[in-house]
């Protein structure tokens, strides 16, 4: 009988060991797979002329959510959108890091609130530390930490921008050092400061170089174009405007509600982004911008960067974002429009960063110019970022 419960108690144990090994090791990669995918349709090979111009021009992209994974983004993935050597393949010169800290289950464009949260599971199944699992403050300094080992560990390969001088050194170096890549860190939602303006200062100090009020739901700066009240502009989320734009902080309008779009044109007095969203001409939801914002936003000398996936382009292939990039175009002019993929945002997109220069040769094929490729894909981003970034 001994015998036997001292089998039974073994077994129940290897049980236990094996459930936890694929909770905290094998699970949350199977949940990055099936969230971030490709699309399986077939991409045309790009011409020559297309690979010729994409090898000379200096390629940004606004926004990817890598460091809400478990990947070593120095060593190329199998899985998920981005990592350094893929961006290094996609001759991509410049990428933001967006951090997430809290999303709601039940996720949708519609309505959402904040009572519920999926990145508390995600964080403890992929074994962040424990502050991590209580303070959404420590899971965007966690990110960040871990994007500057990242570029510690790089060899020269990776460096993080977080000032003008850094931006014009690192462009002046990179026309003479191929194979190198950079980026720089944002934040997806205000509710990061936990209430308190004095955390923006730490986050700036972190290296946060960007910020949107909201993500999916309504905070205590600003709504949510998927929240519940859809308000804009709290007295507080005015003072962390205010003091984002004394620092040098770039402020984000992605998944801002209408109002508060309008409310922070009012105040703001410099220019905003919009680091990933679709167009309401081609994709008409509350995830995307009406003509009406996307020409406030370039008359106040923004940038608007284009998403790639669905729900910002209701369709799941290159031709629906170059349709997307071309309505905007076509409203606000070239000088105004950038690339924002949402890479690695739990979305499907039809490449990942190694391959950009299908984006760019389908711009050709669609008649753009070669002077409006260069800026839409990435020279209107470096020229804002020149620009907004503390000296």
């Amino acid at each position: 009988m001994a015998s036997r419960i001292r089998t039974g108690l073994l077994g129940l144990a290897i049980g236990l060991f094996v459930l936890l090994a694929f909770l905290f090791y094998a699970l949350p990669a199977i949940v990055e797979t099936s969230a971030n995918g490709l699309t399986r349709a077939p991409l045309s090979a790009p011409s020559d002329s297309a690979r010729y111009l994409h090898e000379t021009i200096w390629i940004a992209d606004l926004h990817a959510d890598a460091l809400l994974w478990n990947r070593d983004l120095l060593q190329r993935a199998r899985r998920g959108h981005v990592d350094i050597p893929r961006l290094i393949e996609g001759n991509v010169a410049l990428q933001a890091f967006s951090i997430v800290s809290k999303t709601p289950f039940g996720l949708n464009f519609e309505s959402n609130d904040d009572k519920t949260d999926m990145i508390t599971a995600l964080a403890i199944f992929q074994r962040w530390p424990i502050a991590t699992w209580f303070s959404l403050k420590e899971r965007a300094l966690f990110q960040a930490e871990k994007l500057f080992e990242f570029a510690a560990r790089s060899q020269g390969k990776f460096s993080i921008i977080t000032s003008k001088k850094e931006l014009e050194i690192y462009i002046a170096l990179r026309e003479k050092t191929p194979g190198i890549t950079a980026g720089f860190l944002g934040i997806e939602g205000a509710q990061v400061l936990e209430g308190k303006l004095d955390n923006l200062n730490m986050l700036f100090a972190a290296g946060f170089r960007m910020m949107s009020p909201s993500h999916f739901f309504d905070t205590e700066v600003g709504g949510s174009a998927h929240g519940i009240q859809k308000g804009g502009l709290t007295d507080f989320g005015r003072l962390v405007i205010q003091k984002m734009e004394e620092l040098g902080m770039i402020v984000d309008l992605a998944h801002a509600s209408p109002q508060t779009i309008d409310d922070v044109l009012e105040i703001a007095t410099r220019p905003v982004v919009v680091s990933h969203t679709g167009v309401r001409g081609v994709c008409n939801t509350v995830r995307n911008l009406s003509d009406k914002h996307l020409k406030a936003i370039a008359a106040a000398g923004g940038i608007i960067g284009m998403a790639y996936f669905d729900g910002a382009t209701c369709g799941q292939n290159i031709d629906a974002i170059v349709k997307t990039i071309r309505y905007a175009v076509n409203v606000v002019g070239p000088e105004h429009v950038a690339l924002g993929s949402d890479f690695d945002g739990a979305v499907t997109t039809p490449f990942d960063a190694a391959g950009m220069v299908y984006l760019t040769d389908a711009l050709l094929k669609a008649g753009f110019s070669r002077p409006e490729i260069k800026l839409i894909i990435g020279e209107n981003v470096r020229r804002i970022l020149l620009q907004l970034l503390p000296e």
